[in-house]
């Protein structure tokens, strides 16, 4: 989706309402949200609320993860974003149920398009399966889908979907291997 004005030569890509609700949403960031100590997911979850965020029930938001704009994040219940976590919410970001986004992850929902002579801004959604892990400081682009189950490595970078239940890893990201399914678990042990 390339934004009405994505010339930055021209002015705001962003119109007066967004610019607007994204202040007042720096302001309870920096007021309420922010300092409140570690145990206080169900507060900070509420402040997100206010804002027009969906988080279902059991969420855990660490108190210095940034949500760009909150009215852009979605979260399924017993969801996690850890410390540090940038969701840059340009677009819509979903988070299945159980998902794990690590500290220092960056979910980037925007980007400027490098074959114009303008580079013009474009967004795109980041969906996230349920169960799936997003470890230390992986960065997931725009567009990316992740699938259920799937581990995104420490570091990775992820510019491409990758599959559900596979380790995931590297720069570019790539399927290194399988994970095995919870429910496999007990019958994976039994056989070896």
């Amino acid at each position: 989706m390339i934004l009405a004005n994505n010339t930055p030569f021209e002015g705001a890509s962003f119109s007066r309402r967004n610019q607007l609700a994204r202040l007042a949403w720096q302001l309870v960031y920096t007021l309420l949200f922010r300092p409140t100590p570690p145990p206080l997911h169900a507060w900070r979850c509420f402040l997100l609320r206010c804002f027009g965020a969906r988080i279902a029930a059991g969420c855990h938001i660490y108190s210095d993860a940034r949500i760009w704009a909150p009215w852009k994040l979605h979260m399924a219940a017993k969801a996690c974003l850890g410390p540090r976590v940038i969701c840059y919410s340009m677009a819509p970001i979903h988070l299945g149920e159980g998902v794990v986004v690590s500290q220092g992850a960056h979910l980037c929902t925007g980007s400027h398009d490098y074959t114009s002579a303008t580079f013009p801004l474009f967004a795109r959604p980041i969906t996230i399966g349920a169960d799936a892990w997003i470890c230390t400081e992986a960065f997931v682009g725009p567009g990316v889908q992740i699938g259920e189950g799937a581990v995104i490595g420490a570091r990775a970078v992820a510019m491409r979907s990758q599959p559900a239940w596979m380790v995931c890893a590297g720069n570019p990201c790539q399927p290194l291997k399988p994970r095995i399914h919870p429910s496999n678990r007990h019958t994976s042990a039994i056989s070896s």
